[in-house]
């Protein structure tokens, strides 16, 4: 992999192959594929937290949530920065961060552990157990043996750092309607029964709660139980938003996109502005969409008169920003 001060690969790295299948040289193709190298800055939001622009809502948000130990719930359309928000208080105090990814399929458990009920059973049915004569050393030895199969997941973890974390519960609005409404003891306290000991609860090693930012793309309402134990605060995309990310990730020296002046950056925001209120977009772009086509736009060395000539359906990469097949129909 080339490194950040080599130069850049070529964008086209997939030609139309040559008429003669002889002629295709995959060797010298393979060579320029393997200089590929996407943009760190999209790609991970580590590298990228403290370019993190919040605004001075969602700040006072993140302090109101660190003073009352409340869980911060996140809203607003997708991509505008909400699971970002979470790396970012990571990255600014150097402290962990814990991430729960929630699925359709998720419960409340699985933000604190889960416990691999068939293999247990498997061990728990296997000869030597069978024929154990000692039933209290077989119990014993299968409580100790039960541990090993019970695997400790983010808030658990959270609890046992020596200090501060931050634990993420990306996009709630995914699971069941009853997930949120099992995990008001949780946010609430900060404690929940060891699964093998009732008597026994799991709290923050350190004494100190851990801030707890949930997301939620608003595909549906939550409970007023779990409401009322979180600050709120939903990220408007505006103008201000957009231009701060787009400047921070471009860098003081443009390094982010660099083959894009000020210029043609402020050229592909109107552009984006201008898709954005076309009537009837099923999916309008965000934040996320337009700088990956800022980042696209940077290697195929556009300028801006060519983004401020022409129709919106015929802008470059317009693919990078229109995911839907009525919306590009509704362009063109």
């Amino acid at each position: 992999m080339p490194t950040d001060d080599q130069p850049l690969p070529p964008f086209t790295l997939i030609a139309q192959p040559p008429a003669d299948p002889g002629a295709h040289d995959p060797a010298a193709r393979k060579e320029l594929l393997q200089q590929r190298r996407p943009p760190r800055l999209l790609g991970d939001h580590r590298t990228a937290a403290l370019r993190y622009r919040p605004s001075d809502e969602l700040l006072l948000a993140l302090n109101m949530a660190l003073h009352t130990g409340s869980p911060l719930l996140l809203t607003g359309e997708p991509g505008t920065g909400k699971t970002q928000a979470a790396d970012f208080v990571s990255a600014y105090f150097a402290i962990p961060l814990f991430k729960f990814l929630v699925k359709s399929t998720s419960t409340a458990q699985d933000l604190m552990y889960e416990f691999d009920a068939v293999g247990y059973l498997h061990w728990a049915q296997a000869d030597r157990c069978a024929v154990a004569e000692d039933k209290t050393a077989l119990a014993q030895e299968a409580a100790g043996v039960r541990q090993g199969f019970l695997h400790k997941r983010a808030l658990w973890q959270a609890y046992e750092t020596d200090g501060d974390a931050v634990v993420l519960i990306d996009e709630i609005d995914k699971a069941s309607r009853d997930f949120p409404n099992d995990l008001l003891h949780e946010l609430d306290q900060h404690s929940f029964p060891h699964p093998f000991d009732d008597k026994r609860w799991i709290a923050p090693k350190s004494g100190r709660r851990p801030l707890v930012i949930v997301t939620s793309n608003d595909e549906r309402r939550l409970p007023d139980a779990f409401l009322r134990r979180c600050i709120f605060h939903r990220i408007e995309l505006s103008e201000k938003l957009v231009e701060a990310a787009v400047e921070s990730m471009a860098g003081v020296d443009g390094s982010g996109f660099p083959q894009l002046d000020a210029t043609t950056r402020a050229a592909a925001r109107r552009r984006f502005w201008q898709l954005r209120e076309v009537p009837g977009l099923d999916k309008k772009p965000s934040t996320a969409e337009l700088l990956t086509w800022l980042s696209i736009l940077s290697a195929l060395r556009v300028d801006a008169e060519r983004l401020d000539g022409g129709r919106l359906a015929s802008l470059p990469a317009l693919g990078a920003l229109i995911k839907d097949a009525g919306d590009l129909a509704r362009l063109a």
